[in-house]
């Protein structure tokens, strides 16, 4: 141990805890320093929506604060457990039973306890990358062991069943999105069929983060527990319904793991917010609202997909879901971190460097979040419209 000025030996912070910082929030902080000195920052860096949430659900929280406002059934008030049931039956025709659905405090919270209460300590868990960041320090900070399955756009981002099969023998399970973030990749039925087929064959553990189920461009999305009740489901109400700040989200678990993870949560969080789970089941009438915020990011999917080709950023696989655009800046710059900083400095467009999310290919891409009002876009894709083609590649 290092002594301290007291010559006394100082205790050390946990090897596990030394989990990567999201650049990201380096380009976040740079966001800030330009916002208060009075800069204009066009902003396409977060992922969440612009928008606020259903006014039903803010009404109904406003109206639970009248009474009193405490802890709840660690899993969850019974009306918005079933209220995800029904959802389940409304967008898949799935008889999802609600003692299967644990409500969490965020998806970071359903992350948490689904890892703990599947994986031991020290085993290996396969992440499809690109991937949300939290997936690896999630992962990290609970002593396990990411390893990474790659993909390309080549593919749409997705992964193929061989690479299942090919993993090593030691990995207990896989992590994977559909739509994906930052890719906005979604797995058809066949694709997902084949996955869930190939955990089965191995025994894997799958996790399947479906929190943008909703936000896609065509084709639905189909559920994972459309293959069977072996997979756990992480989603939640910050993307589809806006409401990120008040942190609510669900598990649908393999029944063996309810009591396990009810135990967990009992420790870790005891329940989540009885004013968010008011809002949330609120929320969950308000598709008809929602589907009109969709509509919202369509148009601006469409916008950017049309501009940017002919600004010189043509390589991406166009997102089936979610609300991102991930483009390959190679032939700009090897840097995505310094690439983004440069565009903000330059432009004043803030978008995600690709490192956080592909922990071997991102320093390639960067991502742009299209969950913002129509009038930004177009804001950004005039900005970029005069820096972007004046670009040389730049190490």
């Amino acid at each position: 141990m290092m002594p301290g000025s007291d010559g006394f030996p100082l205790p050390q912070p946990s090897s596990r805890s030394s989990v990567e910082i999201y650049r990201m929030w380096s380009i976040y902080k740079a966001v800030n320093q330009r916002l208060r000195a009075g800069g204009a920052v066009v902003n396409l860096l977060v992922g969440e929506p612009s928008f606020p949430p259903p006014a039903k659900a803010v009404a109904a929280a406003q109206a639970a604060m009248a009474g009193p406002v405490g802890y709840t059934e660690t899993l969850g008030i019974r009306p918005l457990r079933q209220g995800i049931a029904d959802l389940y039956r409304r967008r898949h025709g799935l008889d999802i039973p609600a003692e299967r659905i644990a409500v969490t405090i965020g998806t970071s919270s359903g992350f948490m306890l689904a890892f703990l209460a599947a994986f031991e300590a020290g085993q290996k868990v396969a992440v499809v990358e690109p991937c949300y960041p939290a997936y690896r320090g999630t992962l990290k900070a609970l002593n396990l062991t990411p390893h990474r399955i790659g993909t390309d756009a080549a593919n749409g981002f997705r992964p193929r069943v061989q690479d299942i099969e090919a993993l090593p023998a030691d990995i207990a399970g896989l992590v994977l999105a559909s739509p994906a973030n930052p890719t906005g990749t979604l797995l058809p039925a066949a694709d997902l069929a084949e996955i869930y087929a190939a955990c089965r064959r191995r025994g894997l553990w799958l996790v399947v983060d479906e929190l943008y189920h909703g936000i896609v461009y065509g084709q639905p999305a189909p559920t994972i527990l459309g293959q069977g009740p072996e997979a756990i489901v992480i989603n939640g109400f910050s993307k589809y319904w806006g409401m990120t700040g008040w942190r609510i989200g669900w598990l649908v678990l393999p029944e063996r793991l309810v009591p396990r993870v009810e135990a967990l949560a009992g420790s870790l969080q005891i329940s989540a917010p009885y004013l968010s789970q008011v809002a949330a089941l609120a929320a969950l009438e308000c598709e008809p609202e929602m589907e009109q915020r969709l509509a919202l990011y369509a148009a601006n999917r469409q916008k950017l997909l049309q501009a940017l080709p002919g600004l010189g950023l043509n390589s991406f696989a166009p997102p089936d879901g979610a609300f991102y655009l991930y483009c390959n800046i190679s032939h700009l710059a090897d840097d995505s971190v310094a690439f983004c900083q440069r565009m903000l400095d330059e432009t004043g467009v803030v978008a995600a460097p690709g490192v956080d999310f592909d922990s071997q290919e991102g320093h390639r891409f960067i991502r742009f979040s299209f969950s913002v009002e129509a009038g930004t876009i177009d804001q950004a894709l005039q900005r970029l419209g005069e820096w972007l083609p004046r670009q040389a590649r730049r190490g």
